[in-house]
């Protein structure tokens, strides 16, 4: 039992000095991280923090937080109906956006990484720019423009397709379509870019020793070659596309407005 207890002391031991080796190696990087995480921890963790925290307070931001349990909860699940709309829409508007600005996102990446380097910077250049435009939704609202301006009505109206304009964001029929079209646009964004960052990287040996092993085509390539040197930047495009999916209350606002007209999935659920 003695040799036991110190056989697992000197492994502590041993532990112990393993690390202080590596923090002293890694000292330099962690000096550097410190701003950061200094920043991450005061303006993200601690509201978040601070927010479950009160979610279990009665506060009204005039009185001294009461301590209320679950209630809160209690009330958001079993007496709310808004919030139940509300998550049933997000996981709609997530199951249809995530996949699609996903894969839409690695198609174009795909073919733009193909063309001649000027023109590859030219493209890329233009797919990558909504999602750092801030008047990226004013484009949006002005061809949905509900009079004859809008670009939409415009077209429709001069093809003989409608007579009078269509009140597009007015409409609740017209609402959900447009705001996954506007996601999806704004998806090809940041993964747009991981991807082609990932596909130029990729070894162009690696395809010169598959068209000798048997590599007959470019999906082959795509599937044996491409996608498994891209690791790394399918699993960054996936979590930002899942996080960019459930976040979209942003573009619903921004072209809807709010509050905004009733969706049909919410009228469906009240009747």
């Amino acid at each position: 039992m003695n040799e036991r207890i110190k056989t697992y002391r000197e492994r502590q031991k041993k532990r112990r000095e393993r690390r202080k080796k590596e923090f002293a190696r890694s000292r330099d990087l962690y000096v550097l991280m410190t701003p950061y995480f200094l920043l991450f921890f005061m303006f993200t963790i601690l509201p978040v923090a601070i927010s479950l925290i009160f979610s279990f307070t009665y506060f009204n931001m005039l009185e001294f937080p009461r301590f209320a349990g679950w209630e809160n909860y209690r009330r958001l699940f079993f007496e709310d109906d808004v919030f139940m709309i509300a998550v049933k829409n997000t996981i709609m508007f997530a199951i249809i956006t995530g996949p699609l600005g996903y894969l839409g996102s690695f198609f174009f990446a795909w073919l733009v990484n193909e063309l001649k380097p000027k023109v590859r910077s030219v493209m890329t250049l233009i797919i990558y720019a909504p999602s750092i435009s801030g008047g990226a939704y004013i484009i949006w609202r002005l061809i949905f423009s509900g009079d004859m301006y809008g670009y939409a009505n415009s077209i429709l109206i001069r093809l003989g397709i409608i007579l009078e304009p269509i009140q597009w964001l007015q409409n609740p029929t017209y609402i959900p379509i447009i705001i996954i079209l506007v996601q999806l646009w704004l998806s090809l964004g940041v993964s747009f870019l991981a991807f082609i960052a990932g596909l130029q990287g990729v070894d162009r040996s690696l395809y010169e020793a598959a068209a000798m092993d048997g590599i007959k085509n470019r999906w082959q390539e795509l599937w044996y070659i491409t996608l498994p040197s891209i690791k790394p930047q399918l699993m960054f495009s996936a979590v930002i596309q899942i996080t960019a999916s459930l976040a979209i209350a942003e573009v619903a606002m921004n072209i809807a407005g709010f509050p905004s007209v009733n969706m049909p999935v919410i009228r469906s659920s009240r009747t």
